[in-house]
């Protein structure tokens, strides 16, 4: 991977490990269907007016990828943490999608790994089971099983990404988002009726409006746009793993934001998924360096 790639791909999962604590400052005021068709209106609009919609991605490819993205993804992590889910916690769970995107990757797109990306893996993996071995109390089962869904299905979008590799990636997020929008805003009608809605425009705080715009501009037009980028230029092991820096910032901004804490065992944990990051990373490196040698 290119060294400004890398950069980015590291500042994107930074940010998006942040991004848990503004959901929950989000969620202190709206609902979880709202905050979540809120955050896909405003990415979708009004950029969209000023993107062209992406010729090489077939309509119901970028329909599937808004809907999984939008319903699938981000508003059954929200409700997770309505449930519940910690910040710190659900930007831990979540990050098993970068296990599920690696593996389905190699059954469905014949992608290879080497033996050091393997053990990068493992390492990483055996740190996340050790982090949520040692988290207490910021968790619920019906919230982890939540957040694991949620996985499944950013694993569905890297895949679709991967499939289609769109040329204009920022109209793809954006374009991809008009879908979400409407579902999410209908779902949150028939769940609450207009309760929220009416909420929304009484006495919703700059807090939570800080939090969507946050959402929508940083976390998915920025974001993704770099991260689907990455995902289309390089192999899924190069890049899915680079995720797993997402439950440390989301850690440390926890601790930071709502001084929620952690025992020794979790930090030696996110001590071990470093470790396993650094290993995936340089893999192929270390590898052509033993070639050339």
């Amino acid at each position: 991977m290119k060294g400004l790639d890398l950069l980015l791909g590291i500042l994107v999962t930074i940010i998006w490990g942040s991004n848990f604590s503004v959901i929950e400052v989000g969620l202190r005021d709206l609902d979880p269907f709202l905050l979540t068709g809120l955050r896909f209106a405003l990415t979708a609009l009004p950029l969209v007016f000023f993107l062209r919609k992406p010729r090489d991605v077939p309509f119901a490819a970028l329909a599937a990828y808004g809907v999984i993205f939008g319903v699938g993804l981000w508003w059954v992590v929200n409700l997770a943490m309505a449930k519940g889910m910690s910040p710190g916690m659900s930007s831990l769970v979540l990050q098993f999608s970068a296990f599920f995107t690696v593996v389905a990757s190699a059954v469905f797109l014949q992608e290879r790994m080497t033996g050091a990306q393997v053990a990068g893996m493992l390492l990483a993996a055996s740190g996340l089971g050790f982090v949520i071995a040692y988290t207490r109390g910021t968790a619920t089962t019906v919230g982890i099983a939540l957040v694991l869904v949620a996985a499944c299905a950013w694993t569905v979008c890297n895949l679709i990404v991967k499939r289609y590799r769109p040329a204009d990636m920022m109209a793809f997020v954006v374009w991809s988002s008009l879908f979400s929008a409407p579902v999410l805003l209908c779902l949150t009608f028939l769940d609450k009726g207009v309760e929220p809605f009416v909420h929304l425009f009484n006495d919703v705080s700059w807090a939570a409006i800080g939090s969507v715009v946050f959402q929508a501009y940083v976390t998915t037009v920025f974001g993704y746009m770099v991260w689907n980028n990455l995902m289309k230029t390089y192999p899924a092991a190069m890049v899915a793993p680079l995720s797993l820096i997402v439950p440390v910032s989301g850690i440390v901004t926890s601790y930071v934001a709502f001084d929620e804490r952690f025992s020794a065992g979790v930090w030696v944990g996110v001590a071990v998924m470093l470790f396993g990051i650094g290993v995936f990373v340089c893999a192929p490196y270390l590898r052509r360096r033993v070639v050339v040698a």
